[in-house]
C-alpha cells in the first residue's frame, strides 16, 4: 500500500504558525491552577478506594499476633514478595489450640505491587493495607519488612474473627 504524501503549503514549510499556535497553547494555560504538591510539607489527599498502602502485620488486643502462617497470603501474592517460615506453637502456651504461628515473616517492598491480594486472602485478618506511601529506606535491606518491622507498622486493631476463646 502507497501513501501519498500531502503537498505542504509556504506556511505549513515555514513552521511559523505551528510554532505560534503551540506558544498560545503555552499562554492559555498560564493562568490556571498549578498542579504541582510541595509533597514533604503538604501531604496529598488519598482518594478512598483507589490508594491500597502498605500491607502491615497485626495484633489483638492481648497482644498475640494474629498471623496463624496459613501461608495463603504467600501463595496468592502475584510477584512473590511474601515470605513465610511456619513453625508449630509451644504446647504450654494458652493458645496452643492454634496449630501454628510464623516464625519468620517478611515482605520485599521493593517487590510488592500493593495489589492487596493479601489482605483479601488472608482468613485470620491478620494483614491490613495501611494508608501510607512513604515507605523509603537508603538501602535494599531497608525495604525488606522483618515480622518486628511489620508489626511495628501494624500495630493492634481490634478483633473481629475471634480463634481465641475470649475473656
Amino acid at each position: 500500500m502507497i501513501v501519498a504524501r500531502p503537498k505542504l503549503t509556504i506556511w505549513d514549510r515555514l513552521y511559523l504558525p505551528r510554532l505560534l499556535r503551540g506558544l498560545w497553547l503555552t499562554l492559555k494555560h498560564i493562568p490556571r491552577r498549578a498542579l504541582t504538591v510541595a509533597y514533604p510539607e503538604v501531604k496529598p489527599t488519598l482518594h478512598g478506594a483507589t490508594y491500597r498502602g502498605v500491607p502491615t502485620l497485626v495484633c489483638d488486643p492481648d497482644g498475640r499476633v494474629k498471623c496463624v502462617a496459613c501461608q495463603l497470603c504467600e501463595f496468592v501474592c502475584p510477584p512473590k514478595a511474601i515470605r513465610i517460615v511456619p513453625r508449630a506453637r509451644a504446647a504450654a502456651a494458652p493458645d496452643a489450640s492454634v496449630e501454628k504461628e510464623p516464625e519468620e515473616f517478611t515482605i520485599d517492598m521493593l517487590r510488592c505491587i500493593y495489589c492487596g491480594l493479601c489482605e483479601e486472602a488472608c482468613p485470620e485478618e491478620a494483614i491490613f493495607l495501611r494508608n501510607d506511601f512513604a515507605v523509603t529506606g537508603y538501602e535494599r535491606g531497608q525495604l525488606v519488612f522483618d515480622k518486628r518491622r511489620l508489626l511495628e507498622l501494624g500495630g493492634v486493631r481490634p478483633e473481629s474473627v475471634w480463634k481465641w476463646k475470649h475473656k
